[in-house]
């Protein structure tokens, strides 16, 4: 399953130090299910972890509601790359943006006209009796011929609202238009696996966006791309999901570093699949994190970024005179408590 999770900076950036940097999405989430799993685990499947925090410090903490539609691990990848400016409005993030930029959409003849975007995922939309939910669109196997052909065909109501489609990715497009300027979206990983209601588009300009998620469902409805992958029994290509909107800030100062965000936690806990989601704190443990203990015994500065859906915690290596003082004061917390707090 995936998200934006960029690992570039734009080319105008201005860089700066450079630090090992690890950064776990859904290292805590909302389900029962979760801290029965993690209870559950040994605690020789998180020891490296556990011996990296004896090491940090507490030097960032970003809590918002789990109700926000830019999740805790998003807002921190915007500010590493430099993407929120002075302040970081919820919903705002401008991936679609920073895509664009960093991509061949660019179009030199039309840099002097305000651009406003968007990302548009094809996606499927299982539908109950009382609500729908997304299913992760990478189940979709879409590939580049059909995803194109479907966007073609959805072009022409676009347009009709102002609206330009780009491709991407076979499960990525970009849209550029007026309606997106300053109007916020919820991520796809505030939706997948759950009730799309909540997070729909709201507002006078919501509408808009949610008249033509209903008129491109009727359009896929009946669609041949559907018919012939309802033929191979694969699942249709039902819906589309708006986020990534906001615009670039005037600056982008990002701090480069060299970050990895592993997507094995969110996927497994997005799919409810909770001993993959024990299975994949071993394999982080063994690798990721071992990675960084061996750096940091080494003297090096690195970070380590937990996030949940309320909130986002950042560690840093502390020096060794700074932590003794510390944990004469404070006793470090375990990892489980940590987690429990995001």
């Amino acid at each position: 399953m995936s998200t934006i999770s960029p690992t570039g900076t734009p080319s105008s950036v201005l860089h700066v130090q450079s630090v090992p940097h690890l950064l776990l999405p859904f290292a805590a989430c909302a389900d029962a299910s979760w801290l029965t799993t993690l209870k559950a685990l040994p605690a020789a499947r998180i020891q490296n972890f556990a011996k990296l925090l004896q090491g940090m410090r507490l030097v960032d903490t970003d809590t918002q509601d789990a109700l926000s539609l830019s999740p805790p691990h998003e807002r921190a990848l915007a500010r590493l790359h430099g993407l929120c400016g002075n302040r970081l409005p919820d919903g705002l993030i401008p991936w679609a943006a920073w895509e664009h930029e960093q991509g061949s959409q660019r179009e030199p003849a039309e840099e002097t006209r305000a651009r406003h975007w968007a990302c548009v995922t094809p996606c499927h939309w299982l539908m109950g009796h009382e609500h729908a939910s997304m299913t992760d669109p990478n189940d979709l196997a879409l590939s580049e011929a059909d995803s194109r052909v479907l966007m073609a065909a959805m072009q022409v109501y676009f347009e009709a609202d102002g609206i330009r489609l780009h491709y991407l990715a076979p499960q990525r497009w970009l849209a550029e238009g007026e309606v997106f300027k300053d109007f916020p979206t919820a991520s796809l990983d505030r939706v997948l696996g759950r009730s799309v209601n909540p997070w729909l588009p709201a507002g006078s300009r919501g509408k808009t966006l949610r008249r033509l998620q209903n008129e491109m469902q009727m359009l896929l409805y009946t669609h041949p791309i559907n018919d012939a992958r309802s033929s191979q029994r694969q699942l249709p290509v039902n819906s589309i999901w708006f986020s990534g909107t906001g615009d670039l800030p005037e600056q982008h100062t990002a701090k480069q570093q060299q970050l990895s965000v592993p997507r094995t936690l969110a996927d497994a806990a997005l799919r409810d699949d909770w001993q993959a989601y024990a299975d994949a704190w071993g394999v982080l443990d063994a690798h990721e994190a071992k990675d960084l203990l061996t750096q940091q015994s080494a003297g090096e500065v690195v970070r380590l970024t937990l996030c949940g859906e309320r909130t986002a915690l950042t560690f840093e290596s502390a020096p060794r005179s700074l932590l003794r003082r510390v944990n004469q004061l404070f006793k470090p917390k375990p990892l489980l408590g940590l987690l429990e707090t995001l």
